[in-house]
């Protein structure tokens, strides 16, 4: 948060009085799919990746958080909706949980926090343009690469699978991108 806001003490006591830090081991769900989105989480430890499972089964990785980066399934969170995706510890992980009434406190309370919000919630929204952008205008071998490039502390942390999935392909055709 320092990064974009300042708190004095008496702020950060209060914060640190209203969230729950929480622990949870490899492959541990945080959310699953179609339980009722209640916290946006923060990675102080560990990552996340937060996927959705269609009817057949079929695992496609929305996104990814690593040590310092934020997750939930934004729009069920916002609207107190079953959730889309499911939330998982891709490795041991600590994590700070802001509840839905706790980000109203903290919102209405401490004016400092919208703002901070706000601008997560903008680098959020031109992140994810940014994906689509790349999905409409790019190869997989290229989109591959940039995510590679872009994020390889990521990229050392996930599978193929993970990759491949969060890419839109099957782990063996995105094995035989990377064999070019």
């Amino acid at each position: 948060m320092r990064k974009h806001i300042d708190l004095d003490g008496s702020e950060k006591i209060y914060l640190e009085g209203l969230v729950a830090v929480k622990t949870y081991q490899k492959n541990e769900l945080l959310l699953d799919q179609g339980q009722v989105c209640k916290n946006l989480f923060f990675v102080e430890e560990g990552s996340l990746r937060a996927y959705h499972l269609n009817r057949e089964g079929k695992e496609a990785t929305i996104m990814f958080a690593i040590e310092d980066w934020w997750i939930s399934d934004m729009y069920c969170f916002a609207n107190q909706k079953p959730a889309m995706v499911s939330l998982e510890a891709l490795e041991a992980s600590k994590v700070v949980a802001l509840s839905f009434d706790v980000f109203g406190l903290l919102v209405q309370r401490l004016p400092k926090f919208e703002r901070f919000f706000r601008i997560l919630f903008q680098n959020a929204y031109a992140r994810e343009q940014l994906r689509i952008l790349d999905a409409i205008s790019f190869t997989t071998e290229q989109r591959y690469h940039r995510f590679v490039s872009k994020y390889p502390h990521i990229a050392k942390k996930v599978t193929q699978k993970q990759i491949a999935s969060y890419l839109g392909v099957t782990p063996e055709f995105l094995s035989s991108v990377k064999k070019k």
